[in-house]
């Protein structure tokens, strides 16, 4: 990620994603004891979930920001940070009761990428867990913000097709004025 990404690990963003983001994507969903964060990039995201529920274990592909995470959670019981590839994820079938991944998705190039990366949440998902995501809806001031780095914005409405492919059933996707959500049930 660029530099411009710094701002994704203010307390301004985690405040954010806190209050506004995740109570909007989540609504009454409930993602079990043991969940996957897939990209917490800067940790915001990371923060707000390490305190809602039992076991955390966020998967970041990034070897630096994974390092910066791990110093970051040292002694917190609940949180497991793994310096990983989310499209190959080295955990069991069925190991996970809910699944989260926020602001990431337009970092995963290509869409074929995105692709793998649902449908390997799905195998690690137990039957029945829930995924919720969230990313920005595709723009100019977006893509600029993007200079040099990876901006590959999903489509909301074709994302639909694209979870039932990997894996998930009963989909709903919502979209306002700054992004979209999604929440999905693995098959």
């Amino acid at each position: 990620m660029n530099e411009a990404h710094q701002y994704c690990g203010s307390d301004e963003w985690r405040q954010m994603i806190r209050d506004v983001i995740l109570p909007w994507a989540l609504g009454d969903e409930q993602l079990g004891d043991d969940v996957l964060e897939v990209g917490p990039g800067y940790g915001a995201t990371t923060d707000v979930l390490g305190a809602a529920v039992p076991q955390l274990t966020a998967v970041e592909i990034d070897p630096e920001l994974a390092a910066l995470l791990v110093e970051r959670f040292a002694g917190v019981a609940s949180v497991r940070i793994v310096n990983a590839d989310a499209t190959a994820l080295g955990f069991p079938d069925g190991r996970f009761t809910g699944a989260a991944c926020f602001t990431m998705l337009h970092h995963v190039e290509p869409a074929q990428r995105q692709d793998r990366l649902f449908t390997e949440i799905a195998r690690v998902l137990r039957p029945g867990a829930t995924l919720v995501a969230g990313d920005s809806l595709a723009s100019e001031p977006l893509q600029q913000m993007h200079d040099g780095d990876t901006y590959n914005p999903v489509d909301p409405a074709a994302l639909p097709a694209r979870l039932v492919a990997a894996g998930f059933t009963d989909i709903e996707v919502r979209t306002n004025e700054f992004g979209w959500s999604a929440v999905a049930r693995r098959g």
